[in-house]
């Protein structure tokens, strides 16, 4: 079942060249960001851009619900009227997530050192992920947290009386963790300092210095320091969202695999701890260019131009680019299933506890498909057939994932059979667009 209604399943199958512009919508990392940033700052914060997907939504009703200002004026425009660091109402209902773990992760954060008590719900998905890699450091500043067994949603937190700041290493590379520690700072008088070992995406250290914060970053032998003052008073922004480099990434990949392709997908961010995918696919062989580079909103920008590529070949994905292309592994496993030789990607386990166990759901999904693969608990490795030689013809369940529902559906795009998924419904959550863009493009997808 879909968390937002009856399944939906849908078919993908090769129909010729993919042609023409590609306009994706709004990054949806940014978006979350946007709407939590402008809720804590003093005055009105105007977003263009905005993705309106159902997890942007559902951050945007949970500011709400915290006693911000969020309107709506339509085409992607919206504004926030902030309520100030520390200026959060304690919410009278239950704030429901959906899919999102970045909204609910991020939204923990900014409300833990506020004295207020707030409980959080999701979808099926959302309340099987794990919350103790957020709970346990925001439990540092003084909060407290009652979730089900295992650190599970739905769970009840109790905002700290006196935040104190922390210093806190992030175990694992996690761009959520890093940034609920650091929006839990913004409340805690004195210096929150976040270590991590390696680099995740940088947006929130990028916004959070946009919109006033006293913010710092030094490379040390211990890793990337984050040092944040406490207590700012943030100032509203005006801000265009560029878009999305993963939700990019699928008619990339679409017209990397869908024979006699060419497919420009303009305004893409570019921000160096997001565009792993594509250097990979570069270093692949895959006929991927960046034209038009240039700067908005201090993030770089280019426009992709993706043509069909026979000629891959398999590599091995160094780790350390993992965190820079996390979301991006489900398609990368595509259209290495297209490329010759052996693709492997190590260092990767962060995707057993996303929205699905995402290894084992592309892994099975790929196999039904004709395609070999190996796996353990930190590895990924595809075996690829070649161009064309990708037989298809499987059901792929996709298990309330948004990526794989996509995922599978460009890899129908190349297969000599038909790719059938059982449940498309949570695409809307990040790319509602989806299915009118491809299809647009010339793409065969159709809702069975």
């Amino acid at each position: 079942m879909s968390g937002h209604g009856d399944p939906i399943p849908m078919t993908s199958r090769a129909c010729g060249a993919l042609s023409g512009e590609a306009h994706v919508p709004g990054d949806k990392s940014i978006s979350h960001r946007s709407l939590i940033l402008g809720a804590m700052a003093v005055g009105e914060t105007k977003v263009s851009g905005l993705l309106e997907g159902q997890d942007v939504l559902d951050t945007g009703r949970a500011m709400q619900a915290f006693g911000a200002g969020v309107i709506n004026h339509g085409g992607g425009n919206w504004s926030v009227h902030g309520v100030g660091v520390g200026g959060f109402a304690e919410p009278d209902q239950v704030i429901d997530c959906g899919n999102s773990g970045t909204g609910v992760r991020l939204i923990m954060g900014a409300m833990a050192t506020s004295p207020i008590t707030a409980t959080f719900t999701g979808d099926a998905s959302l309340n099987g992920r794990p919350m103790g890699r957020i709970t346990d450091p925001l439990a540092l500043f003084g909060t407290q947290s009652y979730g089900r067994k295992n650190g599970r949603l739905p769970m009840t937190i109790v905002g700290a009386q006196d935040a104190a700041p922390v210093r806190y290493t992030v175990p694992m590379p996690s761009a959520q963790v890093k940034s609920a520690v650091l929006l839990a700072g913004l409340n805690a008088a004195g210096e929150t300092v976040v270590i991590e070992k390696e680099a995740t995406r940088d947006h929130s250290e990028r916004m959070l210095t946009g919109f006033g914060a006293n913010l710092s970053v030094e490379d040390t032998s211990e890793g990337r320091v984050i040092t944040l003052q406490g207590q700012p008073e943030l100032k509203p922004q005006t801000i265009t969202v560029p878009r999305d480099p993963s939700s990019a990434a699928f008619p990339v990949c679409a017209g990397i695999v869908a024979q006699g392709s060419e497919v420009l997908v303009p305004g893409i961010g570019l921000n160096p701890t997001r565009a792993g995918l594509f250097t990979t696919l570069q270093e692949m062989g895959a006929d991927l260019t960046f034209e038009n580079m240039r700067e908005e909103g201090g993030e770089p920008v280019a426009d992709l131009r993706a043509k069909f590529s026979d000629n891959m070949k398999g590599i091995e994905v160094p780790p350390e680019r993992a965190a820079s292309m996390i979301d991006e592994y489900p398609v990368l496993s595509v259209v290495a299933a297209f490329a010759t030789g052996k693709t492997v990607m190590r260092g990767v386990k962060e995707l057993r506890v996303k929205e699905s166990d995402r290894i084992d759901a592309m892994a099975r999904g790929l196999e039904a498909c004709g395609v070999t693969i190996e796996e353990d608990e930190d590895t990924f490795i595809v075996h690829g057939m070649g161009a064309g030689g990708v037989p298809g013809g499987g059901t792929c369940a996709t298990h309330l994932d948004h990526r794989i529902a996509m995922s599978f559906m460009v890899l129908g795009l190349g297969t000599e059979k038909p790719v059938h998924i059982d449940d498309g419904g949570p695409i809307a959550t990040s790319f509602p667009i989806f299915e009118d863009l491809m299809r647009d493009l010339g793409a065969n997808i159709t809702r069975d």
